[in-house]
């Protein structure tokens, strides 16, 4: 692929971040994060005690998916703005235990390097298992370029998993301290029922839900155990993942694209037609094919 003169941002069309974020599984994949998320006890009380979630939880949703979409398609200016705003945030931040009274910052490393971990993670294992064409090689450049997402947040790129081996013993070292307590428990409940206008209770119950509870599903069987509510087969999980995948596939990109902010609309007209993000782009990287797989490195 080749683009014009203009600012191909902080990963460029020639990158699978670039591809791969285009794709509309990328939401179910988000809601998956936010399910992970909250089993890390410091973390999601880092989030309950500094934010009504409940009446902004759509808030943050859409700020998560703008700063996805701006560090993703927007100018390296723009990229290096959003990551400014949010360590600004955190380090103004802090939340307390509520069993030792400690006080800690939201921006502890180790909290922030979970949060990553969970979202790109959930990013990844989504859209493999839902038929984006990835294969190993492509998920071991996916996870190598996100160190630079990482960056932004206020991360040592050094210190966050480049490839999928080094994800999943990241996952098997932290899941020691996982528990779905009472906050946790409040995300799921949201998840599941967010709280919407009379009139849209019947979509709610249609669409939303089901694609809260395929995001649910989703998840490391652990994530299961400690939520306490069990999940179909994994294979019946992989068919319903593939068959919405190739449902929403079928929607033209370009009426989903037009949805605000139109992030890759605007990276289009920045840079050109050949910076169209789509999955047949994948086989054109630079990177050594290998078999694609189902699993995920959680």
């Amino acid at each position: 692929m080749t683009a014009t003169d203009g600012d191909p941002g902080l990963f460029g069309p020639d990158s699978v971040t670039w591809q791969a974020h285009g794709d509309p599984m990328m939401w179910v994949a988000g809601i998956r994060a936010l399910y992970l998320q909250a089993l890390h006890p410091r973390a999601v009380r880092g989030v309950m005690q500094n934010s009504d979630f409940r009446r902004d939880a759509w808030g943050r949703l859409m700020r998560t998916a703008g700063f996805v979409g701006t560090t993703t398609y927007g100018t390296t200016e723009a990229a290096e703005r959003a990551g400014a705003r949010v360590r600004k945030i955190h380090r103004m931040l802090g939340a307390t235990d509520p069993v030792t009274g400690e006080r800690y910052g939201v921006d502890e490393p180790a909290l922030l390097l979970w949060v990553h971990c969970a979202e790109i993670g959930s990013y990844l294992h989504v859209l493999r298992r839902s038929g984006f064409p990835l294969t190993d090689a492509h998920a071991d450049r996916y996870l190598a370029e996100h160190r630079h997402s990482a960056r932004l947040v206020g991360l040592d790129p050094a210190s966050v998993p480049a490839n999928e081996a080094e994800l999943a013993a990241y996952f098997a070292r932290v899941r020691p301290e996982l528990e779905a307590g009472a906050e946790a428990h409040e995300v799921d409940d949201f998840l599941l029922r967010p709280p919407v206008h009379p009139l849209l209770l019947p979509a709610r119950e249609l669409l939303w839900r089901r694609v809260a509870s395929l995001a649910y599903d989703s998840l490391p069987p652990y994530a299961h155990q400690l939520y306490g509510r069990p999940a179909p087969p994994p294979a019946t999980v992989t068919r319903r993942l593939r068959a919405t995948g190739t449902l929403l596939r079928r929607i033209p990109a370009r009426l989903r694209w037009q949805l605000p902010p139109q992030h890759i609309l605007r990276a289009m007209a920045r840079l050109g037609p050949a910076a169209r993000p789509a999955p047949y782009n994948i086989g054109r990287q630079a990177a050594v094919l290998d078999r694609p797989r189902e699993g995920g490195a959680d």
